[in-house]
């Protein structure tokens, strides 16, 4: 499924990568808990402009920043490199809003996430 029919990284997988990049980010740095924690972020908005091809098993490096923190939601622009390229193939937006995991609602973004967030603002 990695490779098209044009024999270069499928469309979809980059999103993938987005998601996979911002969620490893939030781990590492403690402050999300995918399968416990009482606020989850939801995708509401993707985004990517491919500027390269990629072919698996080819290797990538990412690049991630926050571009705008609001109450409760986040904006990542998020960059797929060839590993070792200065030249992105691939770079787009990923948009989260945190809910409370049981009530499905909009909660401000809590202290500990916010910090971590900050570290990597643009």
């Amino acid at each position: 499924m990695d490779n098209d029919a044009y024999g270069h990284v499928n469309n979809v997988i980059y999103l993938s990568w987005f998601d996979t990049v911002v969620n490893d980010y939030l781990i590492r740095s403690q402050v999300l808990d995918p399968q416990h924690g009482s606020v989850v972020g939801f995708v509401v908005e993707t985004q990517c402009r491919y500027l390269s091809p990629l072919t698996f098993p080819q290797r990538i490096d990412a690049g991630l920043r926050v571009r705008r923190i609001g109450t409760s939601s986040v904006r990542y622009e998020i960059a797929i490199f060839a590993e070792h390229a200065e030249t992105a193939s691939a770079q787009g937006d990923f948009v989260h809003v945190y809910v409370d995991r049981a009530a499905r609602k909009p909660v401000p973004l809590p202290a500990q996430l916010l910090a971590a967030l900050r570290r990597i603002e643009a």
